[in-house]
């Protein structure tokens, strides 16, 4: 199964008890599953949208995945990473905080990112420069 982000959502009463009835009548397995569900039809309601920013402006719906030894290359050819993703931006644990501030130029992430606790926090306050 793929890696999962845990989420913390907050539910007015009613709205939880209506979402508790539904499953108690089976339409749904527990709440977890009604919230997939319903986030996943939200997402289809978007379809036209997200299609939209796939073709003109993000190169990467999915996973993109970095080790040190990618990363060191691109530094040796005098490359820096410009990247735009929705989905998991994946940094092997050997990449260090001084090798990723010298690759990666901007970073926009829709989704989670993975690495090293001092690349994540560095990442996300490049994203927030972007």
């Amino acid at each position: 199964m793929a890696d999962l982000e845990k989420i913390t959502i907050n539910v007015g009463p009613v709205d939880l008890g209506q979402i508790d009835l539904l499953v108690d009548q089976g339409f749904y397995s527990n709440r977890t599953d009604f919230i997939r569900i319903a986030i996943r039809n939200q997402i289809d309601s978007h379809s036209h949208e997200i299609n939209q920013y796939k073709q003109e402006k993000y190169f990467v719906f999915g996973v993109a995945e970095f080790n040190r030894s990618e990363l060191e290359d691109l530094k040796s050819l005098g490359k820096r990473l410009n990247v735009k993703l929705v989905g998991a931006l994946v940094i092997s644990s050997d990449v260090t905080l001084e090798l990723a501030k010298e690759t990666f130029e901007k970073v926009k992430v829709f989704g989670m990112i993975r690495g090293p606790e001092p690349v994540k926090k560095w990442l996300r306050e490049l994203q927030q420069e972007s």
